[in-house]
């Protein structure tokens, strides 16, 4: 889920900076700190919107800089499990299809690809199911559900996601199935 969250910190200025509009500064020293840092409360942090307050600044003894309160807002990517999120499969493996969310990616492991079962062909870089012999390959659009979440300190983190219940997948699959539906309804 994307969302704009106020943020409060302190930010240092060094004193080479002092003669720069101060706003700015502040903006570019969060920009440069916080664009794709990954918080576990917060998710990912894609842009520093806007600073809103920069309170006047302090000296601490023996440090060549000052330290401002501020307050900014920031748009971040914070998975919820159980969201579910179109995506675009941007890498096929043997296990499965890694799919951007976004500003992440998860893992749609093979057994949450489909209920058939499901062979790797390395040569056309595919997935492709026994039965029905639908292929899932790198560039297709997909909607999937976020099962799993694993999020460290300083890392990406992990999303695992599944195709397997009805109206997620590959879309023309979802289409092929919603057709079905209504020529046997």
């Amino acid at each position: 889920m994307f969302e704009l969250i106020k943020i409060k910190d302190t930010v240092r200025v060094p004193p080479e900076r002092f003669d720069e509009p101060r706003e700015d500064v502040v903006l570019d020293i969060l920009r440069k700190s916080y664009e794709g840092l990954l918080d576990n409360d917060l998710g990912v942090i894609l842009s520093v919107i806007d600073v809103e307050e920069v309170n006047i600044g302090k000296v601490v003894m023996g440090e060549a800089a000052s330290f401002h309160k501020v307050t900014f807002t920031a748009l971040v990517y914070k998975p919820m499990l159980h969201e579910i999120t179109p995506g675009e499969v941007v890498e096929i493996v043997n296990f499965g299809a890694f799919v951007r969310l976004g500003a992440m990616d998860g893992l749609a492991h093979v057994s949450q690809i489909t209920d058939d079962y499901i062979s790797h062909d390395q040569k056309k870089s595919a997935l492709v199911g026994k039965e029905t012999n639908r292929k899932l390959k790198e560039g297709d659009k997909v909607k999937t559900r976020i099962v799993s979440i694993s999020m460290s300190k300083g890392e990406r983190g992990k999303i695992g996601l599944t195709m397997r219940q009805p109206g997620l997948g590959k879309f023309e699959w979802i289409e092929e199935e919603r057709k079905e539906s209504e020529e046997s309804g």
